[in-house]
């Protein structure tokens, strides 16, 4: 690839870091929020290269001739051969450029003009379900109602919790909705990133009652656990059975589990 072209990449990729995590939101589609100090230094870093490529290449341009036809000596490379730079002191390159090295300009534009859509339904039925770990002693339920909750810690209750401090508790959880196929119901679910988009994982709580909205809305579901199996057990399944179920708009960093929003 040709010094200058290399320079430019350097530039926008540069640019599109910087663009998506200092000045937007958007790198929180592909990373965990943690990870952003890396991102801008990582985008200042190559502006940098870009920078110092370009002044390299200023500098070592050749100054102009100023010797003519009628006073140059005649030498030996005028007496034995070609010279191997062209008519104006250039050298040729005849290494092209592979036309699959130019693919890397479409992620350094797209970091800056088209941010990809966002991890949903789609992403959520196909990807693996995040383990609940085993949590030893729950502390008592405030008397809140309803209860917000997130869903891990809805399903560690309801699997986990021998006490069955849920049972005919109202709660409140939030998620995107995502189609559960044969069986009724749908499920609430949030896709978590441990580290980016790559090794997501999803968290579901099954709902049951009322007609499954569109994939992808994001809602505040408020209902009761829905008994299937044994409370404080494995067998019991992280369901709800749904009373209330609001939209609500998306948080601005989607691929966590945190507490609920509030209802719109």
């Amino acid at each position: 690839m040709r010094r200058h072209v290399q320079t430019l990449l350097l530039a926008l990729t540069g640019a599109g870091l910087l663009h998506a995590a200092l000045f937007t939101d958007l790198y929180l589609r592909y990373v965990k929020a943690g990870l952003r100090p890396p991102l801008i230094a990582s985008g200042a870093v190559l502006l940098l290269l870009a920078l110092a490529s370009a002044a390299t290449r200023a500098d070592r341009r050749p100054a102009p001739r100023t010797d003519t036809a009628d006073t140059h000596e005649p030498g030996p490379a005028h007496t034995h051969g070609h010279d191997p730079a062209d008519a104006h002191g250039h050298a040729h390159d005849h290494a092209g450029t592979p036309r699959a090295a130019w693919l890397l300009f479409l992620p350094a534009l797209s970091l800056l003009f088209h941010a990809p859509p966002a991890l949903g339904a789609y992403t959520a039925a196909r990807a693996n379900d995040k383990p609940v770990t085993v949590q030893r002693g729950f502390p008592a339920l405030p008397a809140t109602s309803p209860l917000p909750l997130t869903l891990t810690d809805f399903t560690r209750r309801v699997q986990q919790d021998r006490s069955g401090a849920v049972r005919g508790r109202a709660v409140r959880l939030t998620g995107f909705v995502t189609p559960a196929g044969q069986g009724g119901g749908w499920y609430l679910t949030r896709i978590v990133f441990s580290c980016c988009a790559a090794d997501s994982q999803t968290v579901r709580v099954r709902v049951y009652g009322g007609q499954a909205p569109p994939a992808d809305t994001w809602l505040a579901v408020t209902g009761t656990w829905h008994p299937r199996g044994t409370l404080g057990t494995r067998t019991a399944e992280a369901a709800l059975d749904v009373r209330d179920a609001r939209p609500v708009a998306p948080p601005v960093n989607a691929y966590t589990d945190d507490l609920p929003l509030a209802p719109s």
